[in-house]
């Protein structure tokens, strides 16, 4: 989350607190390490499509993950800078989901 950003006051609303409080409530764990077959508590709330200011899906609730704050600052922003998702799962599968192996 740039604080430079046009969009960074939608950050600071009462309704991103209470969206972002409800997804930590029900999804409690890291996404990205828990298919890495590890288990870590998440303490942000990712925006799976980036909203670039779209309040529709800023507050969409179902364009929500819960990320660790490692997985969200490396992981995540590495994914949408090259498009690749690293890692791969407990059982060898590449995370990334255009991997030939998800073909």
């Amino acid at each position: 989350m740039a604080s430079n950003s046009p969009w960074h006051h939608l950050y600071n609303t009462k309704a991103w607190h209470r969206l972002r409080w409800h997804q930590l409530q029900a999804e409690p764990l890291c996404k990205l390490c828990h298919a890495l077959g590890r288990i870590t508590a998440a303490s942000v709330v990712d925006h799976r499509k980036p909203h670039k200011g779209d309040e529709s899906l800023f507050f969409d609730a179902t364009n929500l993950d819960s990320l660790c704050k490692p997985c969200h600052d490396r992981t995540k922003q590495q994914f949408e800078r090259t498009g690749v998702l690293p890692g791969c799962d407990a059982s060898g599968v590449p995370l990334d989901p255009g991997s030939h192996w998800h073909r």
